[in-house]
């Protein structure tokens, strides 16, 4: 197992404590090369009653307050699923050096689709690895949504 892969097993592991609260399952991970990981986090939209409380921008907001300063220049964020437009801002406007994240969103990605993360028209461009752990991540959220549609489903066949 290579280090991204370790750091993206331990956003896995995120991913899956916001899946059983009830959250997408997002699970974001900022390491620093010298000073490890400096925040770690997980999709707490709902619980939070906040649309901003996505894994990625509650990993930045931890890492920013561990470093000390705004800027994550040398920082890689790992996520399990490609950053929203939203997020992408957050990284970009962070100054985060890389992301790597598992699976794409190809109706959503602040880089596939947006392609925020790469822009030259903005301040900050960051290097990008997509699909590490790509069949891991996806499995995590299709089992989620899957569960998630049965449970509305038997509500309904309750209700009749």
């Amino acid at each position: 197992m290579n280090i991204d892969e370790m750091y993206m097993n331990m956003a896995r592991r995120e991913s899956r404590v916001a899946g059983e609260a009830g959250e997408v399952p997002v699970g974001a991970l900022i390491v620093h090369p010298e000073k490890g990981i400096l925040g770690k986090a997980h999709n707490q939209v709902e619980m939070l009653n906040d649309a901003t409380a996505h894994a990625e921008v509650l990993a930045i907001t931890q890492a920013c307050s561990a470093l000390g300063d705004w800027r994550l220049e040398d920082c890689t964020l790992y996520v399990t699923k490609e950053p929203c437009p939203m997020c992408a801002g957050a990284i970009v406007f962070s100054r985060v050096k890389r992301v790597v994240w598992g699976v794409s969103d190809p109706r959503r990605g602040g880089e596939s689709v947006f392609g925020i993360l790469r822009s030259s028209n903005l301040v900050h461009q960051v290097e990008c690895l997509e699909g590490l752990m790509e069949e891991e991540c996806r499995d995590e959220l299709r089992a989620f949504f899957r569960e998630l549609r049965a449970n509305a489903r038997d509500k309904r066949d309750a209700e009749d």
